[in-house]
């Protein structure tokens, strides 16, 4: 059974070009159904749909959250829809099953005042704080992916049109940046990136210390370390801002399309989420501002 988990983590990996965070997140789903199976003698090959559903239930009853389980579920989908195209088995067991609906949770956002304080943190005064303000600002400008923008060269951005071009996964798409984001990225650009790098021929827009493309990693540890500098309770995170920079924009008057080609969405619906975030925060001022609510 090992053998057939190390192959759909293959297949993930070199078919579906699963992120990490979705592959990992496949992969653990999948080995604690197979615990789970080990624990009264059954396999993954031989599970059925009754056996999924009392899985469901088992996840039930251990305080699991209706999101937890729904994506626990969509993970064996996936899994065993593989060992169907791989001929190992003759149907889908996962397919049937049926979870109760998660509540979709409105993103957690910053405030205005938030990401002023955020971005006053880094200090321009050397070549670390140069860096760190042009990848605040760019990430808060443009609301791109962390995976975007660690794929970023130098030859995306265009300064003086003040864009970027963006690689998605389904296509590019060319992102505008305000002034003080321009600026940054040209001081950065400019100034400070020559000096950081190891290799001349680097293309990599944004580097480590030791000059070398920055990884994800990387970015979180800079978000995380200027949270605290800034004394911000909440838990920032890349797509915090990139949630942020959508709310921000649609609270001042931008239209959906013109956010959904920005955020690089297939589907408006996924943008459509920010919608509901507004009318929630215009909903809780009147309640606490209304002399009658």
């Amino acid at each position: 059974m090992d053998n057939l988990v190390v192959r759909f983590q293959r297949y993930l990996m070199d078919e579906k070009h699963a992120s990490e965070n979705t592959l990992l997140s496949y992969l653990r789903d999948v080995n604690q159904f197979d615990t789970y199976l080990h624990s009264f003698g059954g396999t993954l090959e031989t599970a059925n749909t009754e056996t999924i559903n009392r899985y469901v239930n088992h996840l039930h009853g251990e305080g699991k959250s209706a999101s937890t389980v729904v994506r626990g579920v969509a993970s064996l989908k996936c899994f065993y829809s593989f060992l169907v195209s791989e001929e190992i088995l003759d149907r889908n067991p996962a397919m049937n099953v049926v979870t109760e609906k998660a509540e979709k949770k409105l993103p957690e956002i910053l405030t205005g005042k938030e990401v002023e304080l955020l971005l006053e943190q880094p200090k321009c005064t050397d070549l670390k704080g140069y860096r760190d303000k042009a990848i605040l600002e760019l990430l808060y400008a443009t609301g791109i992916r962390v995976s975007e923008m660690i794929t970023l060269n130098v030859s995306d951005v265009n300064l003086d049109a003040g864009v970027i071009c963006c690689h998605g996964q389904e296509k590019s798409r060319y992102i505008p940046m305000y002034p003080a984001a321009i600026k940054a990225l040209s001081n950065y650009i400019s100034f400070v990136r020559e000096q950081i790098i190891s290799d001349p021929d680097e293309t990599a827009l944004f580097v480590n210390m030791s000059g070398g493309r920055m990884s994800r990693q990387g970015f979180w540890k800079i978000i995380k370390y200027y949270q605290k500098e800034a004394q911000i309770n909440k838990d920032i995170t890349p797509h915090m801002l990139r949630h942020s920079f959508a709310a921000h924009l649609l609270a001042n008057g931008a239209d959906l399309k013109s956010i959904q080609e920005m955020l690089g969405h297939a589907d408006i619906s996924s943008t459509q989420i920010y919608a509901q975030l507004v009318k929630k925060q215009l909903k809780d001022v009147y309640n606490k501002a209304h002399p009658r609510a």
